[in-house]
């Protein structure tokens, strides 16, 4: 019986992580983790002014302290302190905002980086920072909008204004479609400040080897080869000289891995003190340190047509940044504006996101970063147009949606960082109905505002687009190891997202070399040349395209070492699995290969990757409380191509739980004098497992993504972008009765508490 050989396809296959087995034995590598011979420790002080003139920084008795080694300030770091530089949507008007590695002359927020104490263990820094005087003039605090306007005082003084830049996002002629609208509704909106938080804060340990000029920081995330190139520059060093090393981390979320303070502090006192030095930030410091997100105002118009067509829309954004632009803080501010019409046909747009710097933490991107915000205000104001006008909401949006038939897209473009793009493929109508269809919602709309053992009922759907696959390129290098075994090195970054598992999958159908010969080697700059890291939902499609290509390349180098060993042409030389043939003739790659065979590839890309979907939520409101029950919640989302359905589930799910943090719990709140009341979990509330029990993801494979070769689209940020919008609009449906509109995050219990005392006032008023 002859039989036929099947090629991989590991592409498609619910897998189970490899990366799983090493981190539920204990056997991962953190930070924490790493140590060097002869190491020294860090500790960061920090400023506990939020605004003020530094007059003197008296380090004398912390150096007194037995054990302590350095005390680094301003002055150590050269003539002029580092600033870091913006990493995405770099602008010459921006310059002024950047952060310098630690404050010189002047503070700006509770956190930022004062001196810093290196000693034998970080228990004697910690004690000799209580030694250090620091001499602070106040300045009047800038902790809201409405000061930063006001101009109490101005963060940034050659700049003359709290207002750092204003975008503005455009599409058609807004003034004209708002005059001839039949309906126009303007609104306020609100979205708090909160961040990621990820399982374990960030660290880094850094060797500087004298001897052989060579610089290596253990800890790099997310983004290693353009931290590398920016720490190198700081320090004067060759690129060449400087190497950062990934490790294990329990997620990163858009936060982790930018570049910080810290990732030049701790390397530079390496250098200076010329021994090992490890930092680890505790969940304090993180909170006040590390990028905050979110925290927008809005006003905001909308305009339909009486058939219920959505033509326009216009407005203001206010987004707080903070005290500084740090490395990727305008991508929220810039999303909110240009991505507000999301999976909807919106022709005429002109909408304004001004970035206002104040007292607090600089803000950066956390997942789905300014498109969570963005649907928050579009999703509400559909439901509140569908009431205005008597249309049902469902129909509503059904009406609206992008059509097939009109792919490509174009979203509104935006400027002064000028920058076009538009919706790829998809099928919106189609996962909006089976989203409806999976959740039962004609089978539960009858719920709507009922009252039931005292809960009121409500229901909420809502539509999304995910952008995904941030360009410019990324890099993989292959290594046909001597035995036989495929390692694959990538400039792509791992925090969370099985990217080994994912990789191994790709590789393995691209080469037919078995899955479980296949090792994953990713984000330190000693793997490849150059690579671009993980953000943006882009892992998969940039770094996986690149496999394809690389794979290619080594099958046709296979091919040639082949020929010289079989003696014959290459045309003459087929691959048959992990085999090489010509006619009666065959090697096994192992036999093959006497020295390792290897090649590099890039994937370059510019456009993006858009994701998209519809979730629905049944939710059931406590009036006398302000507690919300989820009672069901269900995501629908067309990803093009599924690498791995297992870990795509489990990012969607994981990333709807995140949105519900940020819509119920999450809050980071400041007070009128910058200082940060929300410094530990006590105060920071996030969700637990019990939570929200009940969630359900459905993942389609309806519109390949026709820019890409494995024709996927970034995936890992999608459930998460709706949540707040639905979950505002199911508490106004439960509580319709009373005319409860959310207008702000986060739906805490004592928000809809008080929402649900004022609506009842007015009702007795009027009686």
């Amino acid at each position: 019986m002859s039989m036929t050989k099947v090629a991989n396809s590991y592409i498609g296959r619910p897998m189970e992580r490899v990366e799983d087995l090493r981190m539920v034995r204990g056997r991962g590598t953190y930070v924490a983790d790493v140590n060097r011979p002869n190491q020294l420790y860090a500790v960061v002080l920090r400023s506990s002014v939020a605004h003020g003139i530094i007059r003197s920084i008296d380090v004398s008795a912390a150096l007194a302290l037995d054990g302590v080694h350095r005390v680094l300030t301003a002055n150590d770091f050269g003539a002029e302190v580092p600033v870091i530089p913006l990493r995405l949507q770099p602008l010459p008007q921006l310059e002024p905002f950047h952060q310098p590695v630690v404050a010189s002359g002047k503070v700006r927020y509770v956190g930022e980086p004062v001196a810093v104490v290196i000693a034998d263990s970080a228990a004697i820094a910690e004690d000799a920072l209580e030694r250090i005087v620091v001499d602070i003039d106040p300045l009047p605090a800038i902790a809201n909008r409405q000061q930063a306007e006001a101009m109490d005082a101005v963060l940034f003084e050659q700049h003359q204004s709290n207002v750092a830049i204003t975008w503005t996002a455009f599409r058609g002629d807004a003034d004209d479609a708002f005059e001839t609208a039949d309906y126009v509704r303007r609104d306020r909106f609100k979205i708090q400040r909160h961040a990621a938080m990820f399982m374990e804060p960030r660290g880094f340990v850094a060797d500087w080897d004298a001897a052989a000029g060579k610089l290596t920081v253990w800890g790099a995330a997310k983004t290693a080869w353009y931290n590398r190139r920016v720490l190198a520059a700081a320090l004067g060093l060759a690129l060449e000289a400087v190497d950062l090393i990934e490790v294990d981390v329990g997620g990163g979320f858009g936060s982790r891995g930018e570049f910080y303070p810290e990732d030049y502090l701790i390397p530079a006192a390496a250098k200076i003190v010329g021994r090992p030095v490890k930092w680890l930030e505790d969940r304090r410091e993180h909170m006040m340190s590390a990028n905050h997100a979110r925290d927008i105002e809005c006003d905001v118009e909308f305009a339909m047509s009486k058939e219920g067509r959505f033509i326009g829309l216009r407005g203001q954004i206010w987004a707080d940044i903070g005290a500084y632009v740090r490395t990727n803080g305008s991508v929220g501010p810039r999303n909110v504006a240009q991505y507000m019409s999301g999976p909807y046909a919106i022709e005429h747009i002109d909408l304004k996101s001004s970035m206002l710097t104040t007292n607090k933490t600089p803000s950066g991107t956390y997942r789905g970063p300014g498109r969570f915000e963005t649907d928050f205000i579009r999703e509400r104001m559909i439901d509140l147009a569908a009431r205005d006008l008597n249309i049902d909401r469902v129909e509503l949006r059904r009406r609206n949606l992008v059509a097939d038939a009109q792919m490509p897209y174009p979203l509104a473009s935006i400027t002064p960082y000028d920058s076009s793009t538009e919706l790829d493929s998809g099928d919106y109508h189609a996962v909006f109905d089976r989203c409806l269809k999976e959740f039962a919602w004609a089978d539960k709309k009858h719920l709507s505002g009922k009252l039931i053992d005292g809960y009121y009922h409500g229901l909420a759907v809502g539509s999304f687009i995910e952008g995904g696959a941030a360009g410019p390129k990324e890099e993989v290098r292959l290594v046909l190891e001597i035995g036989g075994g495929l390692t694959a090195y990538l400039g792509s970054s791992s925090v969370g997202q099985g990217l080994e598992t994912i990789m191994a999958q790709i590789a393995a159908d691209a080469t037919e070399i078995a899955y479980d010969r296949i090792t994953v080697r990713h984000g330190s700059t000693t793997d490849v040349k150059d690579g671009y890291g993980a953000y943006h939902s882009r892992s998969t499609v940039m770094g996986g395209s690149a496999i394809l290509l690389a794979a290619e390349k080594l099958k046709l180098l296979i091919r040639q070492t082949a020929a010289a060993r079989f003696g014959c042409s290459l045309e003459q030389v087929t691959i048959d699995g992990e085999t090489v043939r010509h006619e009666a003739k065959h090697l096994a790659f192992a036999d093959l290969v006497e020295t390792p065979l290897e090649v590099e590839a890039e994937f370059l890309n510019k456009k993006y990757t858009w994701a998209y979907g519809t979730q629905a939520a049944h939710v059931a409101v406590d009036p006398g409380t302000g507690h919300v029950k989820v009672l069901d919640y269900m995501s629908v989302e067309d990803v093009g191509r599924m690498i791995n359905p297992l870990t795509l589930h489990g990012q969607a799910i994981g990333s709807i739980v995140q949105g519900l943090g940020g819509t119920f719990l999450e809050h980071l709140v400041y007070d009128d004098e910058g200082q940060l009341l929300t410094g530990s979990f006590a105060d920071y509330l996030m969700p637990t497992a019990s939570d929200f029990p009940n969630i359900r993801s459905i993942t389609l494979e309806l519109k390949p993504c026709p820019n890409n070769p494995l024709g996927a689209k970034g995936a890992g940020e999608g459930g998460l972008i709706p949540v707040g919008g639905i979950m505002a609009n199911a508490v106004a449906d439960a509580l319709s009765h009373l005319d409860v509109q959310p207008m702000e995050l986060p739906l805490s219990p004592p928000r809809i508490w008080q929402m649900v005392q004022d609506a009842e006032g007015r009702i007795r008023a009027k009686s």
